[in-house]
């Protein structure tokens, strides 16, 4: 009966919704009217609709998309729960990166640039045992340490003679699916199952050197890219990383890291 639905405005502070939150969620399919009244257009809800429309309120103050809030809301608990479970995922990924760009404009904050001393060099060339991978930026910390712990099993059952550091090769352009290779520079053998030999060429690179977390390592990024080209300088090839000092050989702060981008004159 007409007199036991709510009009939209009731129904709104009830739900502790607005009337334009309301009609949106309409319009897209997301929670609709038990009645439109076909002279005036009116909506009209059941109480009964009430527990839905909170759920909504709570997703949308989470910034969940409507799209997979209707999904939640349409699910069957079991899908339902993994749903949240994918966003909760989302979000805590999200709050990690906030966490490690809050952590940089504090450093920078503080004390500006950290002064980073590039120098020029030439790499000799080195033979690496690699395993590679494919990765999101924001997934590359996990693929790097899963890289790790693929790479040194292989070379330990393998018996394959190894000299430290471990080593990190990157594009240079942050692409949302990009290749990456961890390696070990070997003496010498054929490569083991599961990994595959990679050779870096010897050339001039421009290097520095990072002491600090690996999740600020685009501060030093930084300053080798602006050294480069103050140079006139074109960086070619991967960006390395040589893990001098790990996480577990030192505190948390202060891993040593060597950064190494291959050059050539020109930058054309």
């Amino acid at each position: 009966m007409h007199d036991e639905l709510l009009t939209i405005g009731r129904f709104a502070r009830l739900c502790r919704l607005s009337v334009k939150q309301l009609r949106r969620y309409d319009e897209t399919g997301l929670l609709v009217p038990v009645r439109v009244d076909a002279c005036s257009g009116y909506r009209y809800y059941a109480r009964e609709q009430a527990r839905d429309a909170l759920a909504i309120a709570l997703l949308r103050e989470m910034d969940l998309p409507l799209a997979v809030i209707a999904q939640a809301l349409a699910a069957e608990p079991g899908h339902k729960t993994r749903i949240l479970h994918a966003e909760r995922d989302r979000l805590a990924e999200r709050i990690s990166r906030d966490q490690t760009r809050l952590q940089m404009l504090e450093r920078l904050a503080e004390g500006g640039l950290p002064g980073y001393e590039v120098t020029m060099s030439r790499e000799p060339e080195r033979r690496l045992a690699v395993v590679r991978a494919v990765c999101t930026p924001a997934g590359l910390g996990e693929k790097v340490e899963e890289g790790v712990g693929r790479l040194l099993p292989v070379l330990g059952r393998a018996e394959i003679e190894w000299e430290p550091p471990l080593w990190g090769l990157y594009p240079l352009d942050l692409d949302e699916r990009m290749e990456i290779a961890v390696g070990a520079q070997t003496l010498h053998g054929a490569a083991p199952p599961g990994l595959e030999f990679e050779v870096l060429p010897a050339g001039p690179v421009a290097e520095t050197m990072h002491i600090g977390p690996y999740t600020q390592l685009p501060l030093a990024y930084n300053a080798l890219f602006a050294a480069i080209h103050e140079r006139g300088l074109r960086p070619h090839g991967s960006a390395r990383e040589a893990y001098l000092v790990g996480p577990a050989e030192a505190p948390r702060e202060e891993p040593m890291t060597r950064l190494i981008i291959p050059v050539e004159e020109g930058t054309a």
